[in-house]
């Protein structure tokens, strides 16, 4: 048998192989490499937990923010119906207060008014009454006058008494 360099080649590969058993490298090269899987798992695990929280934390987020607008949208809503409410309350108050303005005036219209015909029969009266004495002081006599300024002084009380209710 010839020894040649693959023989040399096949020994000390024979030889890499039983060092690395003796010293036990695949042991620790499985070691380090079951440490990083570890390693790995455990940041996975860690992130998926940070993930989660994370999740956790926007859906909390989400639900206040949700709440928030909700309660902005009730807000507004309120304030809208209030200032409707007032719209109308203060219109209705304009109106009562114009139609009471209104009553106001067309009493003092119609008092007036009665006052105006209440002078206009007084001063006819008082010239009817006047011309009355004076053509009768200067046609008829004093006794016939006496009897007739009687009668129309009581016809007179008459009317005015009738006029008055």
């Amino acid at each position: 048998m010839a020894i040649d360099a693959t023989f040399w080649v096949a020994v000390s590969f024979v030889i890499f192989f039983g060092a690395l058993v003796y010293l036990k490298i695949p042991q620790k090269v499985s070691q380090i490499l079951d440490k990083m899987i570890s390693d790995i798992k455990n940041e996975i695990d860690e992130s998926e937990k940070l993930r989660t929280e994370a999740k956790n934390l926007l859906d909390n987020a989400q639900k206040k923010l949700d709440t928030a607008q909700t309660v902005s949208n009730d807000i507004l809503d309120q304030a809208k119906k209030e200032s409707d409410r007032l719209v109308i309350e203060l219109n209705d108050k304009f109106h009562k207060s114009s139609e009471i303005k209104k009553n106001l005036a067309e009493n003092k219209i119609s008092q007036m008014k009665e006052a105006a015909i209440k002078e206009i029969k007084d001063a006819s009266i008082k010239i009817a009454v006047e011309s009355v004495k004076k053509i009768i002081s200067t046609s008829v006599d004093k006794s016939k006058l006496d009897a007739v300024f009687q009668k129309n002084l009581d016809e007179t009380k008459e009317q005015l008494k009738k006029i008055s209710s």
